[in-house]
């Protein structure tokens, strides 16, 4: 069962470029959440 795994995994290798391209879009949305929660926390504290 462990070989068929491997044989499976060996043709879908992930290269560099997907795995930037998927660290990116981790980065964007972390940086959405973070502008969300601190313009929710300047409205609070303005109103």
């Amino acid at each position: 069962m462990a070989t068929k795994q491997n044989t499976q995994q060996l043709p879908r290798k992930k290269s560099k470029r997907e795995k930037r391209q998927k660290l990116v879009v981790y980065i964007m949305i972390i940086a959405m959440l973070i502008s969300t929660i601190t313009a929710g926390l300047a409205y609070f504290i303005n109103f």
